[in-house]
């Protein structure tokens, strides 16, 4: 996998003057994505339906073309909070990962449970994972560096204090270390225990290679409570955790077997299940 090239979700296309222009070096960049887009929830503003709708644009393309129509000028000149596009930590990630790849830079983005949003809970996220030439940083664009964080949020660790990756919440889950209710999107939620980190491997290893789908996307052995063959999971979380750690036998295997194996990537369509109330299988093939 070429971290430095576009993929399909993270492509300006006709917009890529836009991030051509943006500094190539953080946290100046970080701090242009926080005035492009706004959290869905976070943010406290209680956006209308039509807003809101804002969180399913997918593409790169489609977030740049929702901000231009409000505001034709560049992405450094201020926004109004409530005008920003609508998005998630997702959206957050990959328009950094974006605008790096626009400068050569290699990116990825990375999906895990954080540690540092709620006490005693791990919440969804994702983050952005870059490659300064000598080792991969992890970043969390959608934090301001001023604020009162345990960390630097433009280095922080890929594991417990940070961003722990799927991958590492499962293998742990396996091993009965941990209690595996409190992972989810927040305390209380519905969304959230074991079946939820599972699908969230299968999230990961599908941001690792290419396919940066939203969150609420479903494809391939996903499912809304724990069943099918979860030797399957281990054995990808597993490889995850190995490449992680550098092995670059098993990022190969990994990779290979991704590209082959229907159960761990999407297809031509995804079933969408939005907090914005969209319920339905979307088309992803025409952007292949």
């Amino acid at each position: 996998m070429d971290y430095a090239r576009q993929s399909p979700y993270s492509d300006p296309r006709g917009h890529a003057a836009l991030l051509a222009a943006l500094p190539a070096t953080l946290p100046e960049l970080a701090a242009v994505v926080r005035n492009v887009l706004v959290h869905y929830r976070s943010a406290g503003i209680d956006f209308p339906a039509e807003r809101l709708r804002e969180i399913d644009n997918r593409w790169v393309d489609r977030i740049l073309a929702h901000d231009q129509r409000r505001h034709p000028r560049p992405l450094a000149v201020p926004r109004a909070l409530e005008e920003r596009v609508v998005g998630c930590c997702r959206d957050f990630t990959l328009l950094t990962v974006a605008a790096l790849r626009a400068h050569g830079i290699p990116a990825r983005s990375r999906v895990g449970f954080a540690d540092y949003f709620h006490p005693d809970f791990h919440g969804d996220h994702v983050i952005t994972e870059w490659h300064d030439g000598s080792r991969w940083i992890a970043a969390d664009t959608e934090l301001d560096p001023a604020g009162e964080w345990p960390f630097d949020p433009l280095d922080l660790p890929l594991g417990p204090g940070g961003l722990v990756p799927a991958a590492q919440v499962w293998r742990a889950y396996r091993r009965g270390e941990i209690d595996i209710d409190t992972y989810g999107v927040f305390p209380g939620d519905r969304y959230g225990g074991a079946w939820f980190v599972r699908n969230y491997v299968l999230q990961e290893v599908a941001h690792r290679y290419g396919d940066e789908v939203l969150l609420w996307d479903g494809f391939g052995a996903m499912a809304a409570q724990l069943d099918g063959d979860l030797g399957l999971i281990d054995e990808v979380a597993a490889l995850l955790h190995a490449a992680d750690a550098g092995d670059e036998a098993a990022e190969r295997e990994l990779e290979r077997w991704y590209a082959d194996d229907d159960r761990l990537h999407p297809g031509d369509k995804v079933l969408c299940t939005s907090p914005s109330g969209l319920y339905d299988m979307v088309e992803l093939s025409r952007r292949r």
